[in-house]
């Protein structure tokens, strides 16, 4: 049923809803999809197998996948890798590429001390009062002996 080429819809999962294709059959109860979703193993008991089948090839790449999808009218949105350290902006490519400057070639800045501030005066900490807790007698608690009565 979940032969390679299958078009399936996604019913578990983060990517659930999104359309997919089998790239290639692991074993009885995986398989491995590429589509709108991301590329990965997937159980087949989350998968939802539709009534297309395409003709393709076994480990066929992301880009032949996204164009076999579009061929059939569904939209794959592009995958955009990330750096770890995050996008880059506009000013830190500024930086960069700007031109670095000899010591010669900078401008002189004027050095000022910033003003002293006066210093605080702590206050110290009022220490908490000890209570004196006194401990309770011990009373013993043992048990009345029985009664022995004659008869």
């Amino acid at each position: 049923m979940f032969e390679i080429g299958r078009l399936c819809l996604k019913i578990a999962g983060r990517d659930a809803g999104l359309k997919c294709i089998v790239i290639d059959k692991l074993d009885d109860n995986y398989v491995l999809i590429d589509g709108q979703t991301r590329r990965r193993k997937c159980n087949v008991n989350h998968l939802e197998p539709l009534d297309k089948v395409l003709k393709i090839k076994k480990g066929l790449s992301h880009e032949d996948v996204v164009k076999e999808l579009k061929k059939e009218n569904i939209e794959v949105e592009a995958k955009v890798k990330r750096n770890k350290r995050g996008p880059r902006t506009e000013e830190k490519l500024a930086v960069k590429e700007a031109p670095k400057l000899k010591k010669e070639e900078m401008p002189e800045l004027k050095k000022e001390k910033p003003a002293a501030k006066p210093k605080e005066v702590k206050k110290p900490e009022a220490k908490p009062k000890k209570t004196v807790v006194k401990a309770k007698e011990k009373v013993s608690k043992a048990k009345p002996k029985a009664k022995t009565t004659k008869k």
